[in-house]
């Protein structure tokens, strides 16, 4: 916790004994004389602090005072604190103050020392004079000193002062005043106020305690969602609104919800909308302070403390997003723990008895110990939309800038949050009728890629590669099997595990595509990339996530590149592999949906999982009547002449041609136009020659 000063305390040119406070006044005397604070104050031949002497009209302090006699200081310092504890029993915290901690302690239930000490704290942050002398007290202090000097100061017993100071005080719950007992320094420095700004609010105004709080915990805006916009989870919803209500009605403890997910997906507009709809107000524990600075997380959580015991008389909602300040803000050095982590005990305590139900938000279920999980009663994800969901938020934000083919092409982008779509549109919008239609569509699409990407995400043009032409037809795929007839009975049956193996360019990812499509689901393609990671664990963390997504949105879910999971357990050289295997075939059984695997080689594949797939379908190159009617198709599509019969002997010659080749043509013509089919066909030879002699082999299975 910060250490809250104040240094700019008004203090008139020529000072007198009335300058200072009377207890303020008292204290320094006890700190003087008591505490022994006058051999710093008197020294030998001069005043260590001149401005200190005057406040008690020391001789020698004068400016029209030539002689100095530290014997005479010392008695005339003595004979001043007498006078001041005859008077003891009359002096009282000013009166603004006094009236603020009166507050407090009706609404938290402070003892009577409690708030005496909350007073002394108060007073030394925000005067120089009594910071200057606790401070000649020493830097060392270590806890059992500071109740000593603490019980002297304020005439406490050291029993009563410890009890207040102790951990589960109403002082140290609430985060109001706590003691630092991890290290020794001085006194100012090991009594920690909630905040700066909080101590001098104490000392200046005279509102209501959430007020003082108005820099460290804010009052949530409204939602501008609705919850429409979370049909992805509505089940989920249904549940929890009830629950919380529930809370609420009977002023439960320790509910919290845990809610992660990708930036941007819309969680903190999810707690705003929930509150709505349960009617009550929303507070944020603020991550930055007025000067919009950042505040750490120790900070952070008291703050949360102090609210939770401000608002517990009220049907109030708390939200802590940016959970990863206190369970991963570690930074990964050499195995150090999180603050969470180094107040375990503590944080688990807070988790079930916290006074108000509480969201906390991160963006990775991983930022948090499993130990602390476990604590909460709700742990949601809250994944990006579905494909039909994310089309709607597109076409809502992004009408009038895009085509409708165009925002069909970006919702297929499963990464894409909504908050990038919706502040990408806003950017955009601003410069509708400075610059064409056409270069802004062109600009959107390049900020919300760059987004995706600079988040690590493959971004869009990955996306459009997958789009399929109007005139694709499974029939023109070379297979072992009738990929339409496949497709009827998924249709009726509603599952399936398909292995398709073959060349590159076959055309496993475009049926796939199609398959999708035609199904009426979203397709969640996942590559190495996706999946592998260089944590341990990691692997089949990403591999549980990707069965989990695709069930959640009853997608079809299609693993390329399959031989880089499912190699055969028994040549595997790390424990890693074998578990990678063991996740992906849990996954694959597990899994209610429809299921693709691809690949260009069968070869070393686990004889485990191939037993797991309910077809293994072979891909091979067209075959020459299939060739010829996709040539006839891109010529139609490209506005080309009907290619003559000569054409047709030549395509028969080309070994291993496949509709991958087709593709590379039509992206060629977008910069190297094509003017005829000889044209075509030409370029067709050229990408045949660059490939090893196809040979069309049977693949065995063992």
């Amino acid at each position: 916790m910060r250490n809250p000063k104040s240094r700019n305390v008004q203090k008139p040119a020529v000072l007198t004994p009335d300058a200072v406070d009377p207890i303020v006044r008292l204290w320094l005397l006890r700190l003087l004389v008591h505490l022994e604070g006058r051999r710093q104050l008197i020294g030998p031949y001069s005043f260590d602090n001149e401005e200190i002497a005057q406040l008690f009209d020391l001789p020698g302090c004068s400016a029209s005072s030539s002689d100095f006699d530290a014997q005479l200081a010392r008695q005339k310092l003595y004979r001043c604190y007498q006078a001041a504890e005859k008077q003891a029993h009359k002096q009282v915290l000013p009166t603004l103050l006094a009236n603020n901690i009166q507050k407090l302690t009706d609404l938290v239930g402070l003892s009577e020392v409690e708030a005496q000490l909350l007073g002394f704290t108060v007073l030394l942050s925000n005067n120089s004079w009594l910071d200057q002398v606790t401070s000649w007290l020493g830097r060392e202090l270590n806890s059992i000193k500071v109740y000593h000097i603490l019980s002297v100061l304020l005439a406490i017993p050291e029993s009563a002062i410890r009890k207040a100071l102790s951990p589960s005080s109403v002082l140290s719950q609430t985060a109001l005043l706590t003691l630092d007992r991890d290290y020794n320094q001085q006194l100012d420095q090991k009594l920690n106020l909630l905040s700066a700004s909080f101590a001098d609010r104490l000392m200046t105004e005279n509102d209501s305690p959430m007020d003082w709080l108005r820099d460290m915990v804010v009052e949530s805006p409204e939602s501008h969602l609705m919850l429409s916009d979370y049909s992805h989870i509505q089940g989920r919803l249904d549940l929890l609104l009830p629950y919380l209500q529930h809370a609420l009605n009977h002023q439960r403890k320790g509910v919290n919800v845990f809610i992660y997910g990708a930036p941007g997906t819309g969680k903190t507009q999810l707690t705003r909308l929930l509150a709505q709809h349960l009617a009550c107000p929303l507070y944020e524990v603020s991550s930055e302070d007025e000067n919009r600075e950042p505040i750490n997380g120790k900070d952070r959580l008291c703050a949360f403390r102090a609210a939770q015991a401000f608002f517990q008389k009220s049907a109030t909602l708390m939200v802590f997003d940016e959970l990863e300040d206190v369970f991963n803000d570690n930074e990964g050095f050499f195995g150090k723990k999180s603050t969470a982590q180094t107040r375990k005990a503590w944080m688990n305590r807070l988790l079930e008895g916290n006074q108000i139900p509480t969201f906390w938000l991160g963006n990775s279920i991983d930022s948090i110990d499993p130990a602390f999980i476990r604590r909460f009663d709700w742990v949601i994800e809250l994944p990006v939309p579905p494909k039909a969901q994310r089309e709607r938020i597109i076409r809502d934000s992004c009408n009038s800038l895009l085509t409708d083919t165009a925002i069909k092409r970006l919702a297929n982008c499963e990464e894409l949050a909504p908050a990038v779509v919706t502040r990408a549109a806003q950017v955009i919008s601003t410069l509708s009728g400075q610059f064409p239609a056409e270069q802004l569509s062109t600009e959107l699409h390049q900020l919300i890629d760059t987004t995706l990407m600079a988040q690590g995400h493959r971004g869009l043009t990955t996306d459009h590669a997958l789009c399929l032409p109007d005139f694709y037809d499974p029939a023109l795929l070379n297979c072992d099997a009738d990929l339409k007839q496949i497709a009827e009975g998924i249709q009726r049956h509603g599952s399936a595990r398909l292995c398709l193996f073959g060349p590159p360019g076959t055309g496993k990812s475009a049926y796939s595509r199609w398959l999708a499509d035609y199904l009426d689901k979203p397709l969640h393609i996942k590559r190495g990339a996706d999946l592998l990671s260089q944590w341990v664990g990691g692997t089949e963390k990403n591999m549980a996530r990707a069965f989990r997504q695709a069930e959640q949105e009853k997608a079809v879910l299609m693993i390329d590149e399959i031989d880089s999971f499912l190699q055969e357990r028994k040549t595997s050289q790390h424990s890693w592999e074998v578990t990678a295997v063991n996740e992906m075939l849990t996954g694959m059984e597990a899994y209610n949906g429809v299921f693709i695997a691809s690949t260009n080689r069968m070869e070393g594949l686990d004889e485990a999982a191939l037993r797991r797939f309910d077809l293994k379908v072979r891909f091979e190159a067209l075959l020459p009547e299939q060739a010829w009617l996709l040539l006839q198709s891109h010529c139609q599509a490209l506005g080309l002449a009907e290619p003559n019969a000569k054409l047709k002997t030549i395509l028969q010659q080309l070994d291993g041609l496949t509709p991958g080749d087709f593709a590379v043509l039509e992206r060629q013509h977008r910069f190297r136009p094509m003017t005829d089919a000889t044209a075509m066909v030409a370029a067709l030879q050229a990408e045949c020659a660059l490939k090893t002699p196809y040979q069309r082999q049977a693949i065995g299975f063992t």
